[in-house]
């Protein structure tokens, strides 16, 4: 139980740190949804491997649990999610770096639901150092150019 919560937990801070300066910017997509996300994504990829390791290996094909299914089902959910972010644009295209957080905020949570809390961390590092720091860059560059 305490892996299992250990996995929750991490999930919810990878979709924290991304989603809180999306928050701070007032994004649709904000801190709870991209903590949520990411809480979800843990949630799915932990059934599935328990689901996985209590089948356990059989010759009955009707009984065959395939883990990379749950990757692709939270893949097109998160499609989802995010294609409702792009469309709510009031007459032009936004919220594709949001769709792209949220993606991102899935991964990590599928990450943390196999217990890869490296390859969470330094993804959420990565994403965390575009959308902050790359964002604070463009806004600096552009402006400075229309001056």
């Amino acid at each position: 139980m305490l892996e299992i919560i250990l996995k929750l937990v991490a999930a919810l801070l990878v979709g924290g740190v991304l989603g809180w300066e999306r928050e701070k910017r007032q994004k649709t997509a904000g801190l709870r949804t991209y903590m949520l996300v990411s809480l979800g994504s843990a949630v799915f990829m932990i059934a599935g491997l328990h689901l996985q390791e209590d089948v356990g290996p059989t010759e009955l094909s009707a009984v065959r649990i395939d883990v990379s299914r749950v990757f692709a089902a939270i893949i097109g959910g998160i499609g989802f999610l995010g294609a409702g972010s792009i469309i709510e644009s009031r007459g032009g295209v936004r919220g594709i770096t949001t769709a792209a957080g949220v993606w991102v905020a899935a991964s990590g949570g599928i990450a943390c639901g196999c217990g890869y809390y490296d390859l969470a961390l330094v993804a959420t590092l990565l994403a965390w150092v575009v959308i902050v720091g790359v964002g604070r860059f463009e806004r600096w560059h552009f402006e400075s150019e229309n001056e």
